[in-house]
């Protein structure tokens, strides 16, 4: 084997393999020091892309919760509105049953109608509630059952003391209308329970690319560190081969 100075193949050799094992090191300490796999889009370009298109997904969803949310808010609001109602109009019937008493005086049925007329008008008042500032008895939430409800409690203020089967019919009209906001808030339930399953396996996804498993890059860390000291050491050892020339001068 020839015996040359001015070229030094093992130590040129040396230096390489302990620049990428240093370079590998480094990269392991970030992967572990960030929890992230992907520290740099040249670790992953196409997983960055699939992953940023998932978080931005997942993150969509958790604003659709949200708005599921408010939106059951809303309707627990508009429910109590018309089990208030419910109660109102209760109270009505009952007046318009008195009222219609043949024992009773003149006077006696102004009184029932001058409460009865109240009542109406918290009818009206009721009608007019607002969440948020959004009325509780239009379509802009509630669809058809905003529409139902409007057009159900405009009737419920005409009603005369005098008109007990218009009441019960109105009565029953609250029922319904509490029962298919029950629906609402039902079918919302299962959409927000649908969102958080969904959103929780878009997670798990972004999760698979982008997390570093730190018991296998734990495993990597060691291999380079073990690399870079043993690859300082043999260009330590490579340097020094050329002082065997010097001995074949002497």
């Amino acid at each position: 084997m020839s015996v040359v100075i001015n070229t030094n193949f093992a130590a040129t050799m040396a230096a390489d393999n302990l620049a990428n094992s240093n370079a590998m090191l480094q990269k392991s300490l970030n992967r572990l020091s960030s929890g992230s796999k992907i520290v740099s889009p040249a670790d992953d370009a196409g997983g960055l892309a699939v992953s940023m298109t998932l978080s931005a997904e997942a993150t969509r969803m958790g604003a659709q919760s949200t708005n599921l949310a408010n939106e059951v808010s809303f309707f627990q609001t508009q429910d109590g509105a018309l089990q208030v109602a419910g109660k109102v109009l209760d109270r009505m019937s009952e007046l318009s049953t008195l009222y219609a008493d043949k024992t009773k005086q003149t006077s006696d049925k102004d009184n029932y109608n001058t409460e009865y007329q109240a009542l109406a008008g918290q009818l009206s008042s009721i009608a007019g509630e607002k969440f948020n500032n959004i009325a509780l008895f239009d379509d802009t939430i509630a669809g058809n059952l905003g529409t139902a409800a409007s057009t159900a409690f405009t009737g419920f203020t005409d009603l005369s003391v005098d008109q007990l089967s218009d009441l019960t019919a109105a009565i029953t009209a609250t029922a319904g209308l509490r029962a298919a906001n029950g629906s609402a808030q039902s079918v919302r339930g299962f959409q927000a329970e649908m969102l958080t399953v969904n959103k929780a396996n878009l997670e798990a996804a972004t999760s698979r690319i982008m997390d570093v498993d730190v018991a296998a890059e734990s495993t990597q860390l060691a291999r380079w560190n073990i690399l870079v000291q043993s690859g300082t050491a043999m260009l330590s050892q490579a340097n020094q081969s050329a002082s065997t020339a010097l001995k074949l001068l002497q």
